[in-house]
Order: structure tokens, then C-alpha cells, then sequence
């Protein structure tokens, strides 16, 4: 099973790239993972505090704002980290004041799920699951 679900992940990429040259969605969902490591390296501050808030999708950070809003009140020394898989949650997302960072998540693999976590270290991690329409 996780040798068809790599092959799934290399064919979606693949077809993502390819289709980003005609859809400028894609395109953006391609962009914004490019170079991801070295983009969270210089932006985020060494010695924060973090809670990671991954939302897939723009309903999904609607659906989180309160509790995003709640942590915020409760942790003030943490900083808010947010991520998007689709690229209409992140651009409308970018520079929302709820988070102090807002980041695509990378393609999902062990080896950068490790890099991921190694360099966001979070101390809270909340997984945003429904949309609401």
C-alpha cells in the first residue's frame, strides 16, 4: 500500500506541474512548494514557541478562526503557524492577522514530513478536518 500511495503522490505531482503550465491554480500549488525548506528556514525565528494550525482548505481556516482566536488568547508567547494545501486558502490567507506565519504544506512524504516537523517544531498541532459551505 505505500508503494501505491508514493507512485499516487508521484503521478499527482507530476500531472500538478504539468497542468500548472495551462492553470494558474496549479501553477500556484506548485510555486508555493518550491524551495519549501529553505522558505520556512528564513522565515521562521529561531527560539519561538509554535502551535501549528493545517487547514486544507479556505473553508477549513473559516471553520478555525475561533478556535485560532481561542489559542492566541491562551498561549500569547506562542506563535501561530498556518497551512494550506490548496492555493485558495493560502492566498486568501496570507496575511491574515490570526497567524503569525502562513506557509503551503510540502508533498507529503516521510522524508519531508520529518524536515517539516524538525523545523516548525511545534508544540501544539491542531488538524483542521471539515469544510463548512
Amino acid at each position: 500500500m505505500l508503494t501505491l500511495y508514493n507512485l499516487f503522490l508521484f503521478l499527482y505531482s507530476s500531472a500538478a506541474r504539468i497542468y500548472g503550465l495551462f492553470n494558474g491554480k496549479a501553477k500556484k500549488w506548485v510555486e508555493g512548494r518550491k524551495d519549501w525548506e529553505d522558505n520556512y528556514r528564513n522565515t521562521l525565528k529561531n527560539g519561538e514557541k509554535r502551535i501549528w494550525v493545517h487547514c486544507s482548505s479556505m473553508g477549513e481556516f473559516e471553520q478555525a478562526k475561533p478556535v485560532i482566536g481561542a489559542l492566541r488568547l491562551q498561549y500569547p508567547a506562542y506563535k501561530i503557524v498556518v497551512t494550506f494545501f490548496s492555493p485558495s486558502g493560502y492566498e486568501a490567507c496570507r496575511n491574515t492577522e490570526l497567524a503569525d506565519y502562513v506557509f503551503y504544506l510540502p508533498h507529503d512524504s516521510k522524508e519531508n514530513a520529518q524536515k517539516f516537523l524538525a523545523i516548525v517544531d511545534p508544540a501544539i498541532a491542531m488538524f483542521v478536518k471539515y469544510e463548512v459551505w
